[in-house]
């Protein structure tokens, strides 16, 4: 599947930002199994657009670092 550039970076950041969406749902919802699972989806959003924020940005500074004219020769 192919997504436009800036979609594919904005996504982290939208998985982050409905995590955070569902936990104060959750906090500010009602009590009961409906809130429980929004809170396990806010905290699997936060945690989901961290590691893929953090990933990326590695993957980057090691890209960044690496030559790629010792393959060439």
């Amino acid at each position: 599947m192919y997504l436009p550039r800036g979609v594919y970076e904005l996504l982290p950041y939208v998985y982050a930002a409905l995590g955070i969406t569902l936990c104060a749902l959750s906090y500010y919802g009602a009590a009961g199994v409906l809130s429980d699972a929004e809170l396990g989806l806010g905290i699997a959003g936060i945690l989901l657009g961290l590691v893929l924020i953090l990933r990326r940005r590695t993957y980057r500074d090691d890209a960044a670092r690496y030559h790629h004219d010792s393959l060439d020769e």
